[in-house]
């Protein structure tokens, strides 16, 4: 039998399988999707196995074998392993790197070097030597760790190696740690039990307690934490009870659950409205059909999109199927698991970058041996493995966040629409203010539309007020805050209701700059200003991490007149203190989250009234469902308006929109107040109507002017290297490659400098391509990278292909 295993080995030249012989103790375990240890070349690295098979290929010489299976149960299952195969193809990237997507972080085995003892090597031989003292008795050391400990002496290991002291060999380890709990089971039951009871002297009162609790549920094992903490018990009397062979204490795994101190109430479900009715029929027929069907579900902010995915899930459930539910952001899952875990209790496996690896881990297992149906996460959720997947739904489809930035570069919508199609289920994408690309596909027909206009109950949408700030400056009123906002401000206060105020920005200011010279305190390493932070006073860059204390004098000029401009999240909270004393303000932003459970300790602490204003950047934007917040303000609607980016109008839609529907959505009613200086853009005007149809004709316009996408497809080609004349050379290579094979429709734009030409000490070029035809645009590219790798091997540039790109910086 032979395996065809892709190795990991991310480079073009190895995408593909490679044939290794299966020896006969190793077949019962080598399966499609399995983790697996071979040689290559000299190494022994980690592969996939993505066919089992009895004919090698042809021109293939001796088989090596393959030396060890690294699972009992493989971790990819053969659908992942065709979703990886058509990710590599659709997204230019190796087989292997979507894999690797698809799987914790602790699996991802390493290939490390180490020195082994020879039968030469005895004690004589070791001499004065500490690294073959070690080695002698260890019999194997990591060579990384010698070079480390052994500086001196690692110069000296070629000559060992040759004499026939030492000798090399290639380790794969994985991160695989599984948590253990101390248990106490009884050995005891029945009349033995209660004879044991008895024969306790009265000052074994401890032991005593242990046994009755026993008596009690017999039969039922309790961990040693349980024992002490509910009979206020040591470890002592358990070691007494165990030399008496009485009770066995053993390790037991135990997955580690970061909900398993929470309690959730599971409440009633509510009645549907017509609308919500509506929404369900189609979805909830194509479920019990069990045929593949893709919904866009359009509904208004509070308009009940929620209950409806979660009457979806349950009726997936009923048909014996699993689900996965998508959410965009970390800090939209909290509340989220809060919903699904009351409505479907343990049947829950939670996803998302919060989480610790081993807790991500212990999720992912439980997924794999089906001990839960239903999924929640972000972005990388869309891979569980799952084998009878029924509906995967996306909320908040509009989100850029479904889009990776780092290879593989995929789209989860459209990798929940492969698992679909393959699977025969159902994808519902959800969202007040859908992208362009998906609804424009939904009024075509390629997905079925269903709108849900009105909020639940019939409330009113919230009252939105734009507030020209070209006024206020007229008006002598040069605070971030205008009258308005300021008069609301106090208004909510004095009627103890809450706020949400939106700034999509964080750090103090958003630039520091001399009055006196102009100069800017810019990042060495990127061409990009830096950010001010007034709780540690440095100005760091926002894109590598380069941080320096606050300068007391221009580097420039040395004038002491250097001042920070623009407004961050810190600068508010700041102002809101100064203008209303008292005022309790939960900031969250980058900065105040990134503590693990921060994101949801500050809403709790917001939920639960220990705060007037939520304060904070995008993350606050969407999906929070707080019922006293009667008053969303938005400090600058302008400052995603005007970034070099064809999307800046409808992010700005989109934004703003999703921010105002976090006011009014309950009994109380809500305002929106907008700040901007540019009150008169479409994208504004249509946001403060809540007039998505308008908004989409108007930006459809301007797309078809412009050639983007909808109308257009796009590929974004971008080259980096510490050298601007080798970055060019390699881009116009590729350039010069694609021009004359690409169809007279496709546009080629560049080679140009990148809108941040250089990051990290690396200048950035790059070449975007439109298309609206192009049928073998994927072999064309993936020709392209081999000339680009043949050219390039000495010169060491970075090539990254991003296809339907959603950032252009």
């Amino acid at each position: 039998m032979i395996a065809r295993v892709v190795v990991d080995v991310p480079v073009n030249r190895t995408n593909r399988p490679f044939d290794y012989r299966i020896p006969p103790w190793l077949r019962p375990l080598v399966q499609v999707g399995s983790r697996v240890v071979v040689p290559f070349g000299p190494r022994k690295l980690q592969g996939y196995v993505v066919d089992v098979t009895d004919q090698p290929e042809e021109g293939t010489g001796r088989l090596r074998d393959v030396e060890q299976v690294l699972d009992d149960t493989p971790p990819l299952t053969p659908e992942l392993i065709r979703l990886g195969e058509w990710m590599s193809r659709q997204y230019l990237c190796p087989w292997v790197t979507a894999m690797q997507a698809m799987i914790p972080a602790v699996l991802k085995g390493r290939s490390e070097k180490w020195l082994k003892a020879t039968d030469l090597l005895d004690e004589t031989a070791c001499g004065q030597s500490a690294l073959l003292w070690d080695v002698y008795r260890k019999r194997q050391l990591p060579l990384a760790e010698a070079e480390k400990r052994f500086p001196d002496e690692a110069m000296l290991v070629p000559g060992w190696i040759a004499s026939g002291l030492l000798e090399t060999d290639y380790q794969v380890r994985d991160r695989i740690t599984r948590k253990q709990q101390s248990f106490v089971r009884c050995l005891l039951e029945g009349a033995e039990l209660t004879s044991a009871i008895d024969s306790l002297p009265k000052r074994a009162e401890q032991m005593r307690r242990v046994l009755e609790l026993f008596a009690a549920h017999e039969g039922q094992s309790f961990s040693v934490q349980t024992l002490r903490e509910e009979l206020g018990i040591t470890r002592s009397p358990l070691k007494s009870l165990e030399q008496r062979g009485w009770v066995a204490i053993e390790q037991v795994e135990v997955y580690r659950d970061p909900y398993a101190q929470r309690r959730f109430a599971g409440g009633e479900k509510p009645s549907f409205t017509p609308q919500q009715e509506a929404a369900l029929k189609p979805i909830g027929g194509q479920i019990a059909a069990g045929e593949y069907g893709a919904f866009l579900l359009h509904g208004v902010t509070g308009s009940g999109k929620t209950e409806v995915y979660l009457e979806a899930i349950e009726r997936t459930l009923a048909a014996g199927r699993e689900a996965i539910f998508l959410v965009p952001e970390i800090s939209l899952t909290p509340q989220m698991v809060e919903r699904f875990k009351a409505r479907f209790g343990a049947d829950v496996a939670v996803l998302h970058s919060a989480l610790s690896q081993g807790e991500r881990y212990d999720e992912w297992r439980k997924i794999l041996r089906r001990e839960v149906k239903v999924v929640v996460g972000a972005r990388s959720a869309v891979f569980a493995p799952f084998q009878n997947v029924g509906l995967i739904v996306i909320d908040e489809e509009h989100e850029s966040s479904y889009k990776q930035e780092e290879t593989p570069r995929y789209h989860a919508r459209e990798v929940a629409l492969w698992r679909a199609r393959e699977n025969n289920s159902v994808v519902v994408m959800g969202s007040a203010t859908p992208s362009l690309e998906t609804y424009a596909l939904a009024a075509r027909g390629r997905y079925t539309l269903l709108e849900m206009p009105e909020r639940v109950g019939s409330r009113p949408l919230p009252r939105v007020h734009v507030v020209d700030m070209r006024e206020e400056l007229r008006a002598m009123n040069r605070s971030m805050f205008s009258r308005l906002l300021y008069e609301m401000i106090g208004d909510r206060l004095a009627k103890q209701e809450q706020m949400v105020l939106f700034l999509n920005r964080r750090g103090f200011s958003t630039f520091v700059m001399c009055r006196t010279c102009g100069y800017t305190l810019r990042c060495v390493h990127c061409d990009i200003s830096l950010t001010y932070h007034k709780t540690n006073h440095t100005a760091r860059c926002h894109y590598c991490g380069y941080t320096i204390v606050q300068p007391a004098r221009c580097p420039e000029c040395q004038s002491e007149h250097i001042r920070f401009f623009g407004t961050g999240t810190q600068k508010v909270e700041a102002e809101l203190a100064r203008l209303f004393p008292g005022i309790r303000v939960i900031r969250m932003d980058v900065d105040t989250t990134s503590r693990k459970g921060a994101h949801e300790e500050l809403l709790h602490k917001f939920r639960t009234g220990q705060g007037d204003v939520l304060l904070g950047t995008q993350m606050i934007a969407k999906g929070l469902d707080f019922p006293r917040v009667t008053l969303v303000g938005v400090i600058a609607a302008d400052t995603s308006l005007h970034l070099p980016d064809f999307r800046a109008a409808e992010k700005t839609f989109q934004l703003l929109t999703q921010v105002g529907g976090r006011a009014g959505r309950h009994e109380l009613e809500g305002d929106v107040i907008i700040q901007t200086y540019t009150p008169e853009h479409y994208s504004i005007v249509h946001a403060t109507r809540h007039d998505y149809p308008s908004f989409y004709r108007e930006e459809m316009m301007q797309r078809r002017r412009t050639g983007y996408p909808p109308y257009y497809r796009l590929v974004l080609i971008t080259f980096s290297h510490e050298e601007v004349p080798v970055v060019i050379r390699a881009a116009h290579s590729v350039a010069d490659f694609l021009r004359p094979r690409l169809a007279e429709t496709t546009i080629l734009l560049g080679p140009v400098a990148s809108p941040i030409p250089r990051i990290k000490d690396r200048f950035r070029f790059q070449i975007m391509l439109k298309y609206r035809d192009e049928p073998r645009l994927s072999d064309l590219l993936a020709q392209a990278v081999d000339v680009f790798e043949e050219g390039n091997k000495q010169q060491k540039v970075l090539m990254t292909i991003d296809v339907d790109p959603h950032v252009l910086l």
